[in-house]
């Protein structure tokens, strides 16, 4: 095979993978932009706020959840982090407080096994509220992450297309520079004869 033409094919070839490595990163791109915009839009309507540094709130919680909720401490909730902080050293606490450690799926079924105890009802209903935000929150947060992991993504993508582009770029280069005749595995100095002579 000709050298040059080696080099417009592994060229051509390069410019392809260019082509599919930046267009896939626009569709990253498009991707942590909706995904973001989403989780964002939807947790600052719920416009809620974490305890403020040195609350009772925060003060009542073991020491980990403390230090992990204190981080955020006065600031309203707008991203997937904060979500599961909020969600995992927070309300899940109270929930294992308020539930004694049992989840609403067995106070359910101890509440249906005792009608008329209106304290275990209660708490039934409490669990059942506090669960649902915590799973509406982890949802927020696994989305938001997908986001983080198409923030990544299309950053390496754009970063290999360009290295890509350059690689093509050099390959023509190359190829303008490569006698027509030169074989990609000739023999070592076999296409001096093809260069004219001075």
């Amino acid at each position: 095979m000709r050298r040059r033409t080696f080099d417009l094919l592994a060229s051509g070839a390069g410019l392809l993978i260019a082509v599919v490595l930046i267009v896939a990163g626009a569709l990253m791109t498009w991707g942590y932009t909706f995904v973001n915009n989403q989780v964002t839009t939807q947790l600052t309507e719920q416009q809620i706020v974490f305890p403020a540094k040195g609350s009772p709130e925060l003060t009542a919680l073991p020491p980990a959840d403390e230090a992990a909720m204190s981080q955020y401490a006065g600031q309203q909730m707008t991203n997937g982090a904060q979500a599961e902080t909020y969600a995992n050293n927070f309300i899940a606490v109270h929930l294992k407080e308020i539930g004694g450690g049992k989840t609403y799926s067995q106070l359910s079924a101890e509440s249906l096994a005792q009608p008329g105890n209106l304290k275990l009802a209660a708490q039934v209903d409490t669990v059942f509220r506090g669960t649902t935000l915590r799973g509406l929150l982890l949802n927020a947060y696994a989305f938001w992450q997908i986001g983080q992991i198409l923030l990544i993504a299309f950053i390496i993508a754009y970063i290999a297309g360009a290295i890509m582009l350059v690689l093509a770029a050099l390959g023509l280069w190359h190829s303008r520079r490569t006698p027509e005749r030169a074989e990609l595995f000739g023999r070592p100095g076999a296409h001096i004869a093809d260069q004219p002579s001075r």
